[in-house]
């Protein structure tokens, strides 16, 4: 005999049952529909220019919004590198003198191309080319190389420089929109197969996550145009891995209750209530701590990092909405049909079940758990050990490319037979009046190879200045260097590569030694620039990661009601996460050997993985709180984890997966994003949530809750 909860409504209400659902999935198939065409459009809101995201009291960023004083156009120089196989013949240097006004008529050029610059080993040439500064290069670099395909016989040629490596994180970029989105929903669909057995449920998860990323990218491109947030590639990319794992790991959580309650009531639409009430304060809860831990980004120095806040918690709004709102009503729609061919059935009398694997894994913990809880946490201390082998200081420029590039090709046969810093210079902005001493300091520098000032009158567009002006040719007798309010920007070419850490080195020498010299004097440049970036990253590490624990410290509290459990859990996820580190820095040194990494790789695998690992940690103790309630707190946590055990372990599968899938961009950026976090999430939803938690509760009992009145 059904209970009173399961008996037949009226026919009015079990209309508006019908009704409701379908109206949000209506509602949601909307938002998709609006939202969708957003997909293309937002790369168009993006910029992926270094210095757009430094913050407006450093120095390289001060010197972009002054330099445009000295002469006209945005422009970002392009540097066309030709090596020979010995010295260069008299046909190639006709082709390379012919190349300049060739050049001008592609009509991609924007100001005056350099005359041709041999080396002096007379193996190769270099022509700086100025290319419209505005947008990402990516088509002007690729005409230039296209027209620099039919070289003579014997002379190779690379398109370098700031518009080439522009370029090519451009086109690295590329596959955002497309390729990463759909290598992410495959994989996450056979992972959903797998684990529901079903051809239908994977569909309806899926859906989920695409109009949660609808309704994201539709409402973010509208806060980027309006200029709210400054978005690049890399925070594109990680919005949609992120929306897609969180809305696919709340779903799986809520499919679980729901299957869960379809086996005790005959309704589907009791069921729905039922695993709504079940499932909505862990959601909001995880949900909740994500976006208290990504808006702590808003911290950051960096435009890019504080983007990343208010973009990824979006998407975490977006993700929680859809799985309370569209995955409940398609489910209620579809009832246990959903299921097939494994549909759940209505038990009145639950039988006893054989122990599965979770049940082995309780049992196991229960049995032993200081013993479980100290060999696992040694093993975890001991992958913690190799943490600080993460080179995580910053990375040249030249290396950021994963396989073939151009652009780095170009700059090692640049380095090889010219100054290093060639076409990249230093630009330094110094006053009229202190001119010649500044140019005295930057010369004592070691490093520096030439000095040349910003000249309206030079037909080259600059005039060297003090020892490189030493035999100037006719052509500079009436060139001046050009002043505006008082100033005169200087061009220092470096004689080591832009990106090196010697040329870093220089920088550093030239802004102490000018502290003397022409106190306001500003050095830029992309060396400068990489500096200054480097520099908020490292900030960022020591203020941002302790606001992330502070918060999500706080939050459990709140949620558990409890000042030792959360102390207890938050220790329990940094170990996990620097463990996580450990091995990534051993596979990153003598696995991939990349030769270091940016520091906000650290800061967004901290962010991700301390965030995303307090989710599992919800959905692992909410449930313990509500078990202990009944039968204690060892009991209730043996039942917890056997309950929760498969859905997290599921969870943290799915939300590696996705996360790998930004291995797809070839960047060394993403790549050790990708593998940080995905293997950081297996860790924690794994070794972490089965067996070192629940071992640290079951041996603390119910202190664990101290001092609410479950410790009692």
């Amino acid at each position: 005999m059904a209970s009173v909860k399961d008996s037949p409504q009226p026919r009015k209400k079990s209309w508006l049952r019908v009704f409701l659902p379908a109206l949000l999935v209506l509602l949601w198939v909307a938002v998709a529909g609006v939202g969708g065409p957003y997909f293309g459009k937002i790369s168009e809101a993006s910029t992926n220019s270094s210095t757009d995201f430094l913050p407006q009291s450093a120095e390289s960023t001060q010197v972009v919004q002054q330099q445009g004083d000295f002469y006209e156009g945005n422009t970002i120089p392009a540097i066309a590198v030709f090596e020979a196989e010995g010295e260069l013949t008299g046909e190639q240097r006709a082709y390379l003198d012919a190349l300049p006004g060739q050049l001008k008529d592609t009509g991609v050029v924007e100001g005056q191309t350099s005359p041709v610059i041999y080396s002096e080993d007379g193996q190769a040439a270099e022509i700086v080319v100025p290319l419209p500064g505005d947008d990402t290069p990516s088509d002007a670099v690729e005409t230039i190389s296209s027209h620099l395909q039919n070289t003579p016989d014997g002379l190779n040629a690379y398109v370098t420089g700031p518009a080439g490596f522009a370029a090519a994180l451009g086109e690295a970029f590329s596959g955002i929109d497309g390729v990463l989105l759909l290598v992410a929903l495959a994989v996450v669909f056979v992972i959903l197969l797998v684990v529901y057995r079903s051809p239908i449920l994977p569909f309806v998860v899926l859906l989920t996550s695409i109009v949660a990323l609808s309704g994201s990218i539709f409402i973010i491109w509208h806060m980027a145009n309006a200029g709210w947030v400054q978005i690049n590639g890399q925070v594109q990319g990680i919005l949609l891995i992120l929306v897609v794992g969180a809305a696919t790991d709340y779903s799986l959580l809520y499919v679980a209750r729901y299957r869960e309650a379809l086996t005790h009531h005959r309704s589907r639409f009791d069921a729905t209530a039922n695993a709504l009430r079940g499932s909505w304060e862990p959601i909001v809860a995880s949900g909740g701590t994500v976006i208290a831990g990504l808006l702590c980004l808003l911290l950051s120095e960096l435009s890019s990092n504080k983007a990343l806040g208010p973009v990824a918690a979006t998407g975490i709004v977006l993700s929680m909405l859809a799985a309370l709102t569209f995955l409940p009503a398609a489910l209620a729609l579809g009832g246990r049909a959903v299921f097939w061919p494994a549909r759940p059935k209505y038990r009145e009398n639950t039988k006893p079940t054989k122990p599965g694997l979770w049940s082995k894994i309780a049992d196991f913990v229960a049995a032993k758990p200081r013993k479980v809880w100290i060999f696992t946490a040694v093993g975890l201390a001991i992958c913690t050990a190799f943490a600080p082998t993460l080179s995580a200081d910053g990375i040249r420029q030249s290396d950021l490319i994963v396989g073939q590039s151009d652009a780095r090709d170009g700059q090692n046969v640049l380095a090889e037979h010219f100054p290093g810093g060639s076409g990249s210079p230093a630009n330094i902005i110094v006053s009229e009046a202190a001119l010649d001493r500044a140019v005295q300091a930057i010369e004592s520098v070691d490093g520096v190879d030439s000095i040349a000032a910003i000249s309206a009158d030079s037909p080259s567009g600059t005039v060297p200045v003090g020892a490189s002006a030493q035999g100037l040719p006719p052509m500079f007798a009436d060139a001046k260097p050009t002043v505006s309010n008082g100033r005169v920007l200087l061009q220092a070419t470096l004689s080591d590569p832009a990106d090196s850490p010697a040329a870093e080195d220089t920088v550093q020498n030239i802004r102490q030694a000018l502290d003397d010299a022409d106190p306001a004097a500003l050095v830029g440049g992309e060396t400068a620039t990489d500096i200054d970036t480097n520099t908020s990253a490292l900030r960022d590490l020591k203020v941002i990661i302790p606001s992330v624990l502070l918060v999500i410290t706080l939050i459990l509290m709140l949620l558990l009601r409890s000042l030792a459990a959360p102390l207890m859990l938050v220790c329990a996820t940094v170990l996990s996460f620097l463990a996580a580190i450990g091995v990534s820095a051993l596979v990153f040194n003598h696995v991939l050997h990349f030769p270091g990494a940016d520091p906000s790789v650290p800061l967004y695998g901290f962010v991700f993985l301390v965030a995303l690992g307090i989710d599992y940690t919800i959905f692992l103790m909410t449930r313990v709180r509500e078990e202990t309630k009944k039968v204690g707190t060892r009991e209730g946590m043996r039942k917890a984890l056997v309950v929760t055990g498969g859905v997290i372990t599921s969870a943290g599968i799915v939300l590696a997966a996705t996360f790998a899938a930004l291995a797809v961009i070839p960047l060394v950026f993403m790549v050790q994003l990708a593998f940080i976090v995905a293997f950081g999430v297996l860790l924690d939803a794994t070794i972490v949530r089965a067996l070192l938690i629940p071992a640290l509760v079951e041996d603390a009992g119910k202190k664990v809750w101290w001092p609410s009145k479950l410790a009692k």
